[in-house]
This record gives C-alpha cells, sequence and structure tokens, in this order.
C-alpha cells in the first residue's frame, strides 16, 4: 500500500482511520470517496467547526460527478443544497435543527430513502433516524492543518473505501 508522507491510513476491519495534512488532501479522499458511492447512499459527518466537513462534502461532490461549475457550500442556512451528478448529491447542515422530531417538516424520507447521495453535516444531531447502513465519517480538529478521519460502516463498504483509497494514491 503507498502511503503518503502526510497520510496514514490504517485498515481495522470496519472501521478506517486516516490522517489528512491539509484542505486540499481531505478534499481528494472525499472526491475517491464519492466516487465508491452508490444510489441511496447516506454519508453522515460527524464534527466540530473547522473539522473538515464541508471540504470533505466538495470532494463528494466531484467524485458523484457534480460539475465544477456548482460551487458546494454548506447550507447552514438553507439547510438543504442539490446538486446534479452522475448521481444528485443532497446536501443537508442539521446544525440550526433541535433534533430529529425537526427533520419531519423537511420531509427527509425522500431524502434518506431516495435514489440521491444524500450527505449530511451536524449528523449526530439526528443519529437515532439515520438508517443502519449509513457510512459515517468523524472529522476531529487536530491542529491547524492535521485532521483525523474516521470512517466506519457496513464492512463491503469500508472496505470498498479502502480500496479506492489505496488505488488512488494513498
Amino acid at each position: 500500500m503507498k502511503i503518503d508522507p502526510d497520510l496514514t491510513m490504517v485498515d481495522t476491519g470496519i472501521h478506517l482511520t486516516l490522517i489528512s495534512s491539509d484542505p486540499e488532501e481531505t478534499f481528494r479522499i472525499g472526491r475517491i470517496l464519492g466516487e465508491t458511492l452508490t444510489e441511496g447512499a447516506i454519508v453522515a459527518l460527524i464534527g466540530e467547526l473547522g473539522a473538515g466537513k464541508t471540504s470533505l462534502t466538495q470532494g463528494i461532490a466531484r467524485g458523484v460527478g457534480v460539475p465544477e461549475g456548482y460551487a458546494i457550500t454548506s447550507p447552514t442556512f438553507t439547510l438543504i443544497n442539490e446538486y446534479p451528478g452522475r448521481l444528485n448529491l443532497v446536501h443537508l447542515d442539521v446544525y440550526r435543527l433541535s433534533g430529529s422530531p425537526d427533520l419531519l417538516d423537511l420531509g427527509y424520507e425522500e431524502y434518506f430513502f431516495g435514489k440521491n447521495v444524500t450527505v449530511i453535516e451536524w449528523a449526530e444531531k439526528i443519529q437515532d433516524v439515520l438508517p443502519d447502513n449509513s457510512l459515517f465519517i468523524t472529522l476531529t480538529y487536530l491542529d491547524h492543518t492535521l485532521r483525523r478521519i474516521e470512517i466506519s460502516g457496513e464492512e463491503s463498504q469500508v472496505i470498498g473505501i479502502t480500496s479506492a483509497l489505496k488505488n488512488g494514491g494513498f
């Protein structure tokens, strides 16, 4: 396995831990991850402000085929942004919600059980309603450039992501 000098990767079964050295690397990890996603995938992002959730989502967007012409921004005030691609991307930011009961007003079922790829920032606020097959990614701020990215989910999905990252040069 090729390991970038600024990136370490440990594959421990259904849990993968990466260390990203900068936002561009986080974007690249997201792009490779996005290339592995299939219709109906739900990516639950967990992490504090500045941990890299939006950078990762921007990469995922490019990986699912959202054209470069679309600026991928966090929908903190609009709550939901949708982007066309090879797979359509639904980007939710639930920071302003008090919990999962607030999702009922958004009609979240169409996003969670539709044909899109759905990325949810601040997913810990609604974790109780996320499907079991969701991909959970926890981003942790280590210092002004380093971020820990922990990926967990169904074994076959995490193994596929690990393989794609290895093939992508990590």
